[in-house]
């Protein structure tokens, strides 16, 4: 049993058909929706979806045979620029495909990190995104030698290139020892960054969450970030934090971290697997959810799973839907007790700052000061790390009632004033 739908809407980028096979593993349907958002985030517009449904692949070429000449004779007769199948081909799926349709042959896995390649920023991130890349193609090395020469000719084939390829495979695998070398360093000082939080009581928020949740936005809107927000899947790649103010005074450091998508490529889960570690030292997790998409319980899942496997169930995780602007949001009694915001106008963000605050592991106390004149110095302190309730100049200098933490309470032990 097979079908086909067509879009009608010409374009001057490039042309592409989307494959399915249903097996039953997943709803077909909506993993080729997300399938067309990733193509378009890529650059390309969808000609086009084919979906059969069959027991299992074909270990050959995925489709059967008379499906798969039906899909050269498709792509011949719409100028198709490439097929892009919603799996992971094997190495012989892929060179049998190629041989047999008269355009390119991404996969969804290859797609993935076509995108990844295109937008990881930072050192870091590159390092990432490119072994990522090379662990996936060194399987797929026999017949390459013409793609991988090519940068930017198209949808999965941005990335390494020949020059750091080249066409072997021990070439390839010291490259990939290089870069776990670098990116072991990497992950060292961010180790000891972490350590330096620690031991400075720096507590951290995390913000995790599906691709286009709106995390960016959040983060820009909590902190003036100005990290970059589209409303495209992947859109920033890169680890970001940035100091963020509570209600009750004191100072936590929020992460931004990349966003996650059905079945992720595992190659792409190990490479960020030490960003998303980030999550997983946090004090509190924000799982923050788009409350207008079809699918929000199932992104919350895909969601959960990670932080399960990331070993978060031990701490705090507040579920925060956004976009709960939008005509197309959930209604509220499916939110479940979650906090609901609008990243993009400012909604709910004073309560989700207070859930924030209750949260956190308590290390803030309540405190009056009489602090002498002579310690301006330390009042201002006070004032910039704590939460002040009032303050007045009295004959033996400042009186002050203040919530602070820890290091200051300590700082203050000999002008506090015992009830």
């Amino acid at each position: 049993m097979s079908s086909f739908t067509e879009n009608e809407t010409p374009s001057e980028r490039e042309r592409a058909l989307l494959v399915s096979v249903d097996t039953g593993e997943f709803d077909a349907e909506i993993s080729l929706d997300e399938l067309e958002e990733l193509a378009d985030t890529a650059g390309a517009d969808v000609l086009g979806r084919v979906l059969q449904k069959r027991e299992s692949p074909d270990k050959a070429t995925c489709l059967g045979q008379g499906r798969l000449e039906e899909l050269a004779l498709l792509a011949n007769n719409t100028e198709a620029d490439l097929v892009i199948f919603d799996r992971e081909l094997t190495a012989t799926q892929q060179r049998n495909l190629e041989d047999a349709l008269p355009c390119r042959v991404v996969d969804r896995t290859m797609l993935i990190l076509d995108i990844f390649a295109g937008r990881a920023r930072s050192a870091e991130g590159r390092l990432q995104v490119e072994l990522a890349q090379l662990q996936y193609l060194l399987p797929r090395l026999a017949g390459q030698g013409v793609a991988l020469s090519r940068l930017g000719g198209g949808i999965g084939t941005r990335g390494p290139g020949e020059t750091k390829l080249e066409s072997d495979r021990r070439h390839i695998r010291r490259r990939i020892q290089s870069i776990r070398e670098s990116l072991k360093a990497v992950e060292q000082q961010r180790i000891q960054r972490r350590d330096r939080r620690r031991k400075d009581n720096v507590q951290t928020v995390a913000i995790v969450g599906y691709t286009n949740a709106g995390k960016s936005t959040l983060m820009n809107r909590l902190t003036d970030a100005g990290v970059l927000a589209e409303d495209k899947l992947f859109a920033t790649l890169d680890t970001t934090a940035r100091a963020l103010k509570l209600p009750d005074g004191r100072t936590v450091l929020l992460i931004d971290t990349v966003g996650l998508v059905r079945r992720l490529p595992h190659h792409l889960v190990d490479a960020f697997r030490s960003t998303l570690e980030e999550a997983a030292e946090a004090d509190v997790v924000l799982n923050l959810c788009d409350s207008s998409s079809e699918d929000a319980a199932e992104h919350l899942s895909v969601t959960r799973e990670l932080l399960a496997q990331l070993g978060c169930t031990d701490r705090p995780i507040v579920t925060v839907f956004n976009k709960c602007d939008l005509p197309a949001a959930l209604p509220l009694t499916d939110r479940d007790g979650a906090v609901c915001i609008s990243a993009a106008t400012g909604k709910g963000i004073d309560e989700l700052l207070q859930r924030l605050t209750e949260v956190l592991p308590p290390d803030r106390r309540k405190v009056t000061l009489l602090l002498p004149f002579d310690k301006g110095a330390l009042a201002g302190e006070c004032r910039r790390e704590g939460a002040v309730e009032h303050e007045e100049y009295v004959p033996e200098g400042l009186s002050m009632t203040v919530t602070l933490g820890a290091r200051l309470l300590e700082l203050t032990k000999p002008y506090q004033v015992t009830e």
